[in-house]
């Protein structure tokens, strides 16, 4: 089971990635995400930092690869669908690649999960699509 979803964004794919890189700076989605709270006191580049996104969404960075523009995190607890209740081993994945002839960069932003109650791709896409808005909104 998984999610998938991407965006052109008129930037390089270094600047995005200068964006996206830190953990615990949402503020290129302020439309989307009014509170980012760092747990724990590691930097939002440390592998095991830890956010809560406004309020109700727990998440942890699990892996960051500067040369390959990726970071993933997992949702350890969080609202409806993606409750620990709901759903295990949900981990998304965030990767910037350069589009070579424009310049522009091309985000995938993809989850999966092990196992859930349902629902968990209808509840998520929405907010990744509004996440990625904002990321293109962001650069222009």
């Amino acid at each position: 089971m998984s999610c998938h979803n991407s965006v052109v964004v008129q930037a390089s794919a270094d600047e995005v990635w200068n964006v996206l890189r830190d953990f615990l700076d949402m503020s290129w989605a302020p439309e989307v995400i009014e509170q980012c709270e760092p747990q724990g006191g590691l930097p939002g580049t440390q592998i095991g930092a830890k956010r809560i996104l406004n309020g109700t969404f727990q998440e942890t960075l699990v892996g960051l690869d500067d040369h390959a523009r990726t970071l993933r995190y997992s949702i350890d607890d969080g609202p409806d669908a993606v409750s620990k209740d709901n759903v295990q081993g949900y981990i998304a994945t965030v990767q910037v690649l350069p589009i070579t002839d424009t310049g522009e960069s091309l985000v995938l932003w993809t989850s999966s999960w092990e196992w859930s109650g349902g629902g968990v791709a209808q509840f998520c896409n929405p907010i990744y699509q509004a996440l990625l808005g904002q990321l293109q909104k962001h650069f222009r």
